[in-house]
């Protein structure tokens, strides 16, 4: 293909003539002299045209051409695994055992604890204000904008989507749908749906994915700039969608600050901004993206397993996000560094990262199509199938009613946003194939130019927009032939029309084996692999009756599915509820923390207080809600993330295999393994080792979060002596525990227990002097360089509670100090600081109940519950106690009796074993100073 007839196609459909070079843009090339004359320009550019030099965009996100992006292995004692893109933009992955392991037990799923989740009054949540990240075509925003307009009807929540400029006038122009209609204040919902330009052009992405129809491309893309300008969009994206989230409304200019975060995945900014801000974040999509033994990943083409299905399925999850975070992962790390001053992750934590953290998620199609797993948690909801409702005012071409009207319904043929690289071959391809099969066709020209030829009798050309609700209702079409987009797809189904996919990138192929699976549609067809035959073919089984059967069937569970209303309840009973509602106000949210008083505090309760002189802004601090540790090292296995998972399976699978077949000694091999074979991640060691003592059901010491290099080597100091003096004691306390829970066969575990220990606590410890130290000094500086990321909130924050303040009535205002002034003595103050301090002790013991906001408080009402605990930092924040009586000050002392109860029963297991914790002692000292070499 020559350069002339490059020029009208987008750059990523363009192909390299042979001998053509490559160079930067001017702006990028740094051979060019900054002075450089334009006599000079002139003459350099004509040498480039006679030379075929082609110059290309690339931006400031430098690309390694060393490294194969688009192949990914991994070679261990236990396995080696490779995973490499096809042209079809198929993962095709193959996995080698070097032992047998049995398959992953059906319950290897543990429960997934969420934190502070309002279990009876969750659809009771107060107004938010949401930002939804959505990165791709229409076909991903237009369900996620039924869903917004859902929310806002139900809650009052004010929506923003945040998204490509393309789609403001279709989420600018949903305003429309909300006009009249008021929310349970009374007041207006117009307007309380805005749109975020994040950058990106979705047309070039489409192009881009058509050209690598993979999460990533090959080899060839390095060497024309594919990759480096899919990397400059990606950072662009991320720096689009931190905007959004505390930027005013370009339209109005009305302050906003997000309250909670809903994204799907290839957003890529989502947990990253959500850990920065603290922000409770929802993750969506229209395929399946968490880890199942019940099926491999939608873009995983599994070519060799010596693994058990279950076990190849799951594994398939890891290896898709490896090879994503391979040729991604540096510009989510300096987005990580530069932008929200985290800590980069590692090949080890930054793949599976949602999985790892246990993010909610909810799925949004019909079970009709695909059952939830039996190993996916409660974490997990699929809702159902969003749809956004047609204007009612739609008008069609008289041309096209016309021909709706002149014969036997017609087949609908059209790939949407989908930009197709030879619209004329596919345009003659398809009349060939429609006149093979016998039937009238609707073909939609779409962003890829179908039609501009010769047009037969039987076939007509749909331009502009015309509604696929309207389109594919009250039998205007007899089936539907697309590219197997999930909103396509899902719009198709609810009509009962039997479904051909033709599948070009991402999971579209997945949507479309999932059709034929159901008998609503033949298997799909790789659009590279497209044929006049094998189209008409194609229609001819649409066209049948066991087609049509199955697909009235899927219809009927389809339209008996309230999906957005699924949708809205799970992103409520996902919320930690608990610990955002206003401590004095319970009906708003908390968008302050007050350190002092220990209480979270709604906009309006802050200005209404500061305006009576109660407080001031500046001792107020945006308060957080939920707490993420990327870092944070899985504890075993089981409940670790897919690429956990699959790190020890190829490190460590005599130990893993154990695991499936007897856990505890599975679990204290393999964690023992670490030191020896991980040296060289001193910091994954480290975390490692702390939790070998647990695993095993032994007590562990709480480490406190090193701040400095100075706190860094005091806590590795003192991680050397009790590693020791915890080893070696726990020779005796062990069996003496497990003498006093279970008699004589919990003394045997003890003893066994306490052989483990002896040695992999010391070892902890040795290690931890090593990494402490390093990982205090980098957030050292890390912390002089930077302020808490929160702190976009504050101006946002303080404009909205102002705003706030300003729609309440004297007698309200008067009502709320009423409430807040005896919640801010000394006593409930105080009451409310010691509950929290006992709940962080308990949490940071591990004791996972800590988690239950309301555990303490069984049938006591939201506003009594406890708060955020913010686990590792020396600020834990929350209010405990009832705020309103005596009854508070009452509970605060029952437990204060229960806690001295508790230490007095701990000071005589303490004196029952003195002989012997002080020759552990001594033999600890003296081993210690050996190794210090004093």
């Amino acid at each position: 293909m020559t350069q002339d007839k490059n020029i009208d196609k987008p750059f990523y459909m363009q192909e390299e003539e042979d001998g053509v070079t490559v160079l930067p843009a001017e702006e990028d090339d740094p051979s060019i002299p900054e002075d450089e004359s334009k006599k000079d320009k002139d003459e350099r550019v004509d040498a480039e045209k006679k030379a075929g030099v082609r110059r290309v965009k690339v931006g400031k996100v430098e690309v390694d051409p060393n490294i194969d992006y688009a192949n990914f292995s991994s070679d261990g004692p236990g396995l080696d695994s490779r995973a490499v893109l096809d042209d079809t933009g198929m993962i095709n992955i193959w996995v080698d055992l070097k032992k047998p392991l049995p398959d992953l037990p059906q319950d290897y799923a543990r429960p997934v604890k969420e934190y502070a989740v309002d279990t009876k009054t969750s659809s009771e949540c107060p107004p938010l204000n949401i930002v939804i990240f959505i990165t791709g075509s229409r076909g991903d925003v237009q369900p996620y904008l039924s869903l917004a307009l859902h929310l806002i009807e139900s809650n009052n929540h004010r929506v923003r989507i945040a998204t490509h400029p393309d789609f403001k006038d279709f989420v600018v122009n949903a305003n429309r749908r909300l006009k009249g209609k008021k929310g349970k204040d009374g007041r207006s919902l117009e307007g309380h749906i805005e749109f975020f330009n994040v950058g990106g052009d979705p047309k070039e992405l489409m192009a881009y994915m058509v050209k690598n129809p993979g999460l990533l491309p090959g080899m060839a893309s390095l060497t024309n700039g594919d990759i480096a300008s899919k990397r400059t969009m990606t950072a662009e994206l991320l720096s689009g969608f931190y905007k959004s989230v505390y930027s005013p409304d370009p339209l109005t200019g009305r302050a906003f600050a997000a309250d909670a975060i809903i994204s799907n995945p290839p957003a890529f900014a989502h947990v990253h901004i959500a850990e920065a801000l603290g922000l409770p974040l929802l993750m969506t999509f229209t395929m399946p993206w968490s880890p199942t033994t019940a099926f491999n990943h939608p873009l995983v083409n599994i070519k060799q397993s010596s693994a058990e299905k279950g076990l190849t399925n799951y594994l398939s999850f890891a290896l898709a996000e490896m090879l994503q975070w391979q040729g991604l992962g540096d510009v989510i790390n300096e987005f990580r560094d530069k932008t929200l001053w985290l800590e980069p992750l590692s090949m080890g934590s930054g793949p599976s990262v949602t999985d790892r953290l246990k993010v909610p998620w909810t799925y949004c199609w019909s079970d009709a199509l695909i059952d939830k797993p039996k190993d996916w948690q409660d974490h997990i909801d699929i809702s159902g199938f969003y749809f956004l409702a047609g204007d009612d005012d739609f008008a069609p071409d008289p041309e096209l009613e016309k021909f709706l009207a002149a014969g036997e319904p017609p087949i609908y043929l059209g790939f949407g946003s989908v930009v197709v690289e030879d619209a004329a071959a596919m345009t003659k391809t398809i009349f060939e194939a429609v006149q093979a099969a016998g039937v009238r066709a609707l073909v939609s020209a779409g962003w890829g130019g179908l039609g501009g030829c010769d047009v037969p009798d039987d076939v007509f050309i749909l331009t502009g927009n015309v509604p696929h609700d309207w389109l594919f209702a009250n039998g205007r079409v007899a089936a539907v032939c697309h590219h197997g987009g999930a909103g396509t797809t899902a719009i198709g189904l609810r009509n009962g029309l039997p479904t051909i996919v033709v599948p070009f990138f991402g999971d579209q192929a997945f949507w479309g084996n999932m059709i034929h699976k159901a008998g609503a549609g033949p298997p799909p067809i790789p659009q590279k692999t497209l044929s006049a035959g094998n189209l008409a073919e194609a229609i001819q089984y649409a066209m049948g009756a066991p087609a049509k059967t199955a697909a009235q069937t899927m219809a009927e569970k389809i339209r008996s599915e309230s999906g957005e209303q699924k949708g809205v309840d799970s992103f409520h009973r996902h919320l930690p509820l608990l610990n955002m509602r206003c401590d004095v106000d319970p009906t708003k949210i908390a968008l302050w923390w007050s350190d002092e008083l220990c209480m979270r505090i709604s906009g309006a309760v802050a200005a209404v207080m500061v305006e009576q002189k109660k407080l001031e802004w500046k001792s107020l601090e945006p308060h957080r809600p939920k707490e993420y540790d990327s870092r944070r090292s899985v504890s075993d296995p089981l409940t670790g993330g897919a690429s956990a998972i699959l790190s020890t399976v190829t490190n460590y699978y005599s130990g893993i295999a154990q695991i499936f077949y007897n856990p505890p000694k599975g679990i204290i091999n393999t964690a023992t393994a670490i030191p020896r074979g991980m040296m060289n991640i001193v910091n994954s060691i480290s975390e490692g080792m702390d939790n070998i003592p647990r695993l095993i059901g032994s007590s562990t010491r709480a480490r406190p979060e090193v701040d400095d290099f100075e706190s860094g080597v005091r806590e590795g100091a003192k991680g050397v002596f009790y590693g020791y003096w915890d080893g070696i004691t726990g020779l005796v306390t062990e069996p003496v525990e497990g003498a006093k829970k279970e008699g004589f066969l919990g003394a045997i575990k003890g003893i066994g227990r306490s052989y483990v220990n002896v040695t992999a606590r010391p070892a902890a410890g040795i290690v931890g002097a090593l990494s402490l130290p390093i990982r205090g000094a980098m957030k050292e500086i890390r912390t002089k360089f930077s302020a808490p990321q929160e702190v976009v909130f504050r101006e946002p924050r303080q404009i909205s509670s102002r705003e706030a303040a300003k729609l309440l009535t004297e007698d309200e205002k008067r009502q709320l100090v009423k409430i807040f002034e005896p919640m801010t003595t000394g006593e409930m103050v105080k009451g409310r600081k010691y509950k929290l301090e006992a709940r962080v002790k308990r949490l940071l013991k591990g004791d996972e109940g800590a988690l239950d906001e309301d555990g303490d408080s069984e049938g006591k009402p939201a506003e009594e519950q406890v708060t955020s605990i913010k686990v590792g930092q020396v600020s834990a924040k929350g209010p405990t106690v009832d705020s309103r009586g005596e009854k508070g000050d009452q509970k605060t002392q029952e437990e204060k009796d229960g806690q001295a109860r508790s230490d007095e029963q701990s000071s005589d297991e303490e004196r029952e074993m003195t002989a012997e914790e002080r020759r552990g002692y001594e033999k600890a000292l003296r081993e210690m100073r050996k190794k210090v070499g004093k």
